[in-house]
């Protein structure tokens, strides 16, 4: 069993999330290594998608690449994720065998209970999709009742089913909206087997993780002062490390799981935008600040376009950053301000 410091696994973790200093130069490519790439609406500095993909790529990387990209299905969303379209093939044998969770289970009965809404859809979509939510007909004869925000949106949660299912997809928007067609139209037709489909996702996660808790993909290692066994790709390993500085979304895959986090960075965070304001320690949209393979600290910033300015509220030091941390976290916010086209 391989042994790591805390310091070699931090590194293959940055490594993986292609965060070195040697960046990236082509979007599909990064979209296809990172495998999870979430399509989160928050925009109070960017995007979750544009800020992941700036982070790698610099300011050659211009939002509208994503966007225009989507609309021509170059790229596909699935599930809040946004994939190249050849990943897709990896999820067609869960969709075809769903229900597949215990958790899916009370949606299916529902979804059997308002098979007439989800044939009503099916036919819309088939005649005049792609379309929005808006669009849509609501017949169900069973409401879905929940004590959230999907309670009685009989429409949208039987879409979230169908996307499941594997019969509608995401197609773009229509301004703010989300377009809906027949998946059929916009996955390619090619399936892998279900067990071999989630044997090759597996392993691609930890390839873009660098090292993770749990799942048979990898070989298993221990971190020295953690306890528990992880799961290591032993390759990423054996080059030399060569880190920088970045500004990473509080959504970024190298932050995403807090426990992992923690454990490996030894670094203390919380997303903050769901608490009062006077309760936040760090900001509503704090980013995270990586220096090279240690997490130093948080920026709270928002884009401010009706004013034309990047707002800096704070930079949190989490201990008092040396000259040349100062002046690298300075130079990411300059390249960020002029990236959103912002003053700072």
């Amino acid at each position: 069993m391989l042994t790591l410091s805390r310091t070699d696994a931090r590194r293959l973790a940055v490594r993986a999330q292609l965060l070195e200093n040697q960046r990236p130069t082509d979007m599909f490519e990064v979209i296809h290594h990172l495998a999870e790439l979430q399509n989160d609406p928050t925009a109070y500095v960017a995007r979750n998608a544009d800020l992941v993909l700036w982070t790698r790529l610099g300011s050659a990387y211009e939002p509208s690449d994503l966007r225009d990209a989507l609309d021509e299905q170059a790229l596909l969303e699935l599930q809040g994720m946004i994939m190249v379209p050849g990943d897709l093939a990896l999820y067609r044998a869960e969709m075809e065998a769903w229900p597949t969770q215990d958790w899916q289970e009370g949606l299916s009965v529902w979804v059997e209970a308002n098979t007439g809404c989800r044939l009503d859809i099916l036919s819309r979509l088939r005649t005049d999709g792609p379309l929005t939510v808006r669009d849509l007909p609501d017949t169900c004869d069973v409401p879905w009742r929940s004590s959230g925000w999907s309670n009685n949106r009989n429409v949208g949660r039987m879409l979230d089913a169908m996307v499941q299912r594997g019969e509608v997809a995401a197609a773009g928007r229509r301004g703010q909206e989300r377009l809906w067609d027949l998946a059929e139209r916009i996955y390619p037709d090619e399936i892998v087997p279900l067990d071999e489909a989630r044997r090759i996702r597996a392993e691609r996660r930890l390839r873009a993780l660098g090292i993770a808790r749990g799942g048979p993909a990898g070989e298993p290692a221990v971190v020295e002062g953690v306890r528990g066994e992880w799961r290591v790709i032993p390759e990423l390993l054996d080059t030399a490390f060569h880190g920088r500085t970045a500004l990473v979304s509080p959504l970024d895959r190298l932050v995403y799981d807090r426990k992992r986090m923690t454990e490996l960075f030894e670094y203390e965070y919380q997303l903050e935008m769901y608490k009062p304001a006077a309760k936040r320690r760090w900001g509503y949209w704090a980013l995270p600040i990586l220096h090279g393979d240690r997490l130093i600290g948080k920026l709270d910033a928002a884009a401010d376009h009706r004013a034309g300015v990047l707002r800096v509220d704070a930079v949190h030091e989490d201990a008092p950053f040396s000259k040349a941390q100062a002046a690298a976290v300075r130079r990411e916010l300059t390249a960020l301000a002029a990236w959103l086209h912002l003053d700072l």
